[in-house]
Parts: C-alpha cells; structure tokens; sequence
C-alpha cells in the first residue's frame, strides 16, 4: 500500500504544480484583457468570457510591439521614451538596471549563465552549483584585477534566487554539463543526477526529431 501511495504521489504531484503554474500564468496574463475597452472584451461581444484569451493577447501586443520597433520610427520612439525615463529620478535607476539584466538575459549575444561550474560557498570544503555571468568591470576590476570572475549561485529548489559573488577564477572549476543539466540538478536538490538528466533530455530530443 505505501509503495502504491508514492508511485501515485509522484506521479499526480508533478502534474498537478504544472497544471497550477500554468493556470496561474494563464489568469496573470488574461489581466491583459482590462486594457481592452469594455465593448471589445470577449463578455460584451458574444455574452461569454474565454479562458486563455488574454493570453493571444498577450502574445499579440509582445510581437506587435517587437515588429514596431524594428524599424526606424519604432526605434526612435523607444529611444524618446527611454530617454524621458532616465530622466526621472528613482524610475531611472530601476529602469536601467531592469533593462541591462533583460538585455543580457534575452539577448542572442549576451553572456548570462554561459557555463557551470563548481565552486566552494558558503564556507571552504562545501560546494555547490554556481554559474558563470561574466567577468567584473569598470571600478571593480581596478580594485580586484583581471583574474576574477563573477557567478550566479543559485537557491533550491527556486533558482530565480540567489547570490551573486566575484571569485577568483582559480577557485572555479568548470563542469562538462549544459546549463541546463545543472539547473534541473540545482531545482532536483540534488536528486536528478546530471547524468540522467542529460540521457532525459537526449530522449526527450530523439522524440521531437522522429
């Protein structure tokens, strides 16, 4: 009985905090809909509200909003807006520093966890999953030098939280794992090892390609 207990314990309990994260996702983003004018939302136009709606939306006004700021009069009203923002106090340092880590999280060039590694926190002799960020620049690389580097230290099984920490790159060892082998090790706690993560995510590919 306690081994059928827990083989449908693991088995619903991940589909039922996927099932919860997306409905939260989904009741999030139909919030969208209240930038609508009461007469255009689906309620007003055929008596009946459409779970997901918002979502279309949602997707429609990012690509619209991409789309219009390729170009160049697109791209000169993000720069004017930009530009009044930085003007504002306190909106301006928020706004900066949201921006930088948005440009380097999302951007096809930007560099934010590019490799993981293996590194001795929060005391000498316990290790634990880190990722590589960068390397430290302006006034900090004057006081520290060229011979740092600076990591993204993840928490568990949340690893939207963390540390950030400038170490001596000889204090780093770099693993032979993807980034996100190391993040499902880092959510598991430890339980997933990486290698089976990898064989998953080999499977999981072998499966799109057939």
């Amino acid at each position: 009985m306690r081994k059928y207990f827990i083989t449908g314990l693991l088995t619903l309990v991940p589909i039922a905090i996927t099932a919860w994260v997306l409905h939260a996702v989904i009741s999030s983003m139909d919030q969208t809909l209240l930038l609508l004018p009461e007469q255009w939302r689906p309620e007003a136009l055929i008596g009946l509200k459409i779970p997901g709606f918002g979502v279309v939306l949602t997707v429609l006004i990012i690509f619209i909003t991409g789309l219009l700021t390729r170009n160049f009069i697109g791209n000169y009203i993000v720069s004017a807006w930009e530009a009044l923002l930085n003007r504002i106090p306190i909106v301006n340092s928020i706004y900066s520093s949201v921006k930088q880590v948005s440009d380097t999280l999302f951007s096809s060039s930007g560099n934010a966890f590019s490799k993981a590694l293996l590194i001795e926190y929060p005391r000498q002799g316990a290790w634990t999953i880190a990722f590589l960020t960068g390397k430290p620049s302006g006034d900090v690389s004057k006081h520290l030098g060229e011979d740092f580097i600076s990591v993204y230290v993840p928490t568990t099984p949340n690893p939207t939280s963390g540390y950030f920490l400038i170490i001596p790159k000889k204090d780093a060892i770099e693993l032979d794992m993807s980034v996100d082998t190391a993040l499902k090790y880092v959510v598991s706690m430890g339980v997933v090892a990486p290698e089976v993560a990898e064989k998953v995510a080999e499977q999981n590919n072998a499966t799109k390609n057939n």
